[in-house]
């Protein structure tokens, strides 16, 4: 693909970025006014992806799709389909402490789809490498995909409404799985370590913060059933 063609698809979100601001800008009050999202999320992160990284994605995806069987490609990204096709120009990370509080996290979220305040590109997706996890999950009636990468993050796709096509990346995930994500981006982005060793480390490390995880759940559903206790003395 021609610079001059590259050109083009880009300069189709370079023209709207000002429609991905403002639903950015939309979605992080929500995180700051609404009182149950204020009291159980820790931190936030927002970024809007780099321009040369956004080339150099179109050209990553387009020559990946070539080298796929014809029955599998999804076709070329364009100007006509980029804003399909690349759905996290605008991404916002939501961190939580306990996998407990996900639940409220996600009935929050999806209250302000029903109410219409937002929309959905796609139903939510929880990636993660631990079956308990994908069981959760599911049970809460968010489709779970297994990742070999030992990756934990549950990621939606949100519109402003339902016949917009500006879309932003929301992934939430505890404050020990970031810590993984951040030491696996180092090493794994945007193209694998090609080293075994590091690869097989960063499982044992994904062990180890699983560990964490559920060791915090723990004493955070202990502290909540000693509460309840003594509210019902």
């Amino acid at each position: 693909m021609s610079d001059e063609n590259i050109n083009e698809i880009t300069s189709i979100i370079r023209n709207d970025l000002h429609l991905y601001e403002l639903l950015h800008d939309k979605f992080v009050s929500y995180l700051n006014r609404d009182p149950i999202l204020k009291r159980l999320v820790h931190s936030h992160k927002s970024r809007f992806k780099d321009f040369g990284h956004l080339e150099e994605k179109i050209k990553r995806k387009n020559a990946e799709d070539l080298a796929l069987d014809e029955s599998e490609r999804k076709g070329q990204i364009t100007s006509e389909n980029v804003k399909s096709r690349i759905t996290d120009i605008c991404g916002i990370r939501i961190l939580h402490i306990y996998i407990g509080q996900f639940e409220e996290i996600h009935k929050a979220l999806m209250s302000y789809v029903r109410s219409g305040e937002l929309s959905l590109f796609e139903e939510p997706k929880a990636y993660t490498w631990d079956p308990e996890y994908s069981r959760y999950f599911e049970g809460l009636g968010v489709r779970s995909k297994l990742k070999e990468s030992f990756y934990t993050s549950v990621h939606y796709v949100f519109k402003p409404r339902e016949d917009s096509d500006i879309t932003c990346e929301v992934q939430v995930r505890t404050l020990f799985e970031e810590v993984w994500g951040e030491i696996d981006h180092d090493f794994n982005y945007p193209e694998n370590s090609k080293s075994r060793i590091i690869q097989e480390q960063l499982k044992v490390l994904a062990r180890v913060v699983g560990a964490g995880t559920r060791l915090s759940d723990s004493i955070y559903g202990i502290y909540r059933n000693e509460e309840a206790d003594k509210k019902d003395v």
